[in-house]
């Protein structure tokens, strides 16, 4: 059975394949990251919820724009990337022809003005004003150019720094200064998502082996073709002891002994990973090496919120 409206014809399964078309699924590091950063600004008040919700859909919007843009602007690089796993690669839905490729680009576009417009409502807001609009404004900037030209930041061995700027330090940042008014200190917010930024762009790197190839192909010039990937392996190392050593700073200045505790709980699994990075080089172990390198920043950034929140 199929649909058919305005010309276009809808079969059962668009709908599906749409939705996971934007990877649902990675939006999570979105609501985790900026509910750290409301939590820590409202240390001694109460958190104003309609900054909150708005601010939320704004970062969701941009988000999800990302993952559509994503698809789109990577198509070549997916389409010769023989290896992919749940978490590389792209969605697999445009290159298996689930749907046309310019329904990723109208996803992106029409995102993007959502969360634009949520950043305008958000800073008539009582208490917001207009300072948002910068971050916001930066946010959808680097989100956008991470694939799409004229600066395509992913393909120019610069994509790993600005997920990590974007996601585990913009995104807190604006959840923090929504809500500052109440209380908290930006460095504890600091000290909190140092140690996050740095698994961040360690979970790029992860990610980036089994699309080396591809990548390489199709003139996508990430850290690992760039670097090759026996640096890149290292650099995956470096920046996973950093993360804790980021904490272990943070801890003994301005962290609060429970954040602290709760960042360093997945120090375990995270040495344990490190020590197996010569997975890399085995396409067998690529899965469980991009799962594990999400895990432990996931764990870490969600140890950390609740730790957050229980200070209240």
């Amino acid at each position: 059975m199929a649909w058919q409206s305005g010309g276009v014809r809808l079969r059962p399964g668009d709908i599906a394949s749409f939705i996971r078309l934007g990877r649902p699924l990675f939006l999570v590091a979105g609501f985790v990251l900026y509910g750290l950063g409301a939590s820590i600004a409202a240390w001694g008040g109460a958190i104003d919820v309609h900054r909150y919700v708005l601010g939320q859909l704004v970062v969701t919007a941009f988000q999800w724009m990302t993952h559509y843009a994503n698809d789109y602007f990577d198509y070549d690089a997916d389409r010769a990337n023989l290896t992919p796993t749940a978490w590389s690669g792209g969605s697999r839905v445009l290159v298996a022809g689930e749907l046309p490729r310019v329904t990723a680009l109208v996803a992106a576009l029409t995102l993007a003005m959502i969360g634009v417009a949520f950043a305008l409502v958000l800073a008539c807001a009582p208490g917001a004003g207009w300072r948002v609009l910068p971050i916001a404004g930066a946010m959808l900037v680097l989100s956008w150019e991470y694939s799409a030209p004229p600066l395509r930041l992913c393909a120019r061995g610069a994509g790993e720094l600005v997920t990590a700027l974007v996601v585990t330090g913009l995104v807190p940042f604006f959840a923090y200064d929504l809500q500052a008014r109440a209380g908290g200190g930006g460095g504890v917010l600091l000290a909190s998502i140092a140690p996050l930024a740095c698994l961040q762009a360690a979970m790029v790197i992860a990610i980036e082996f089994p699309d080396a190839a591809g990548d390489t192909a199709a003139g996508k010039r990430t850290l690992v073709v760039r670097l090759g990937a026996a640096r890149a392996a290292r650099l995956y190392v470096a920046l996973g002891a950093l993360a804790y050593v980021a904490l272990a700073i943070g801890a003994v200045t301005v962290l609060p002994a429970r954040i602290a505790l709760a960042g360093a709980a997945s120090f375990p699994i995270a040495a344990w990973r490190l020590a197996r990075v010569a997975d890399h080089r085995d396409p067998a172990a690529w899965e469980r090496l991009g799962f594990w390198a999400v895990a432990v920043l996931m764990a870490t950034a969600i140890a950390e919120l609740i730790a957050a929140i229980s200070l209240h």
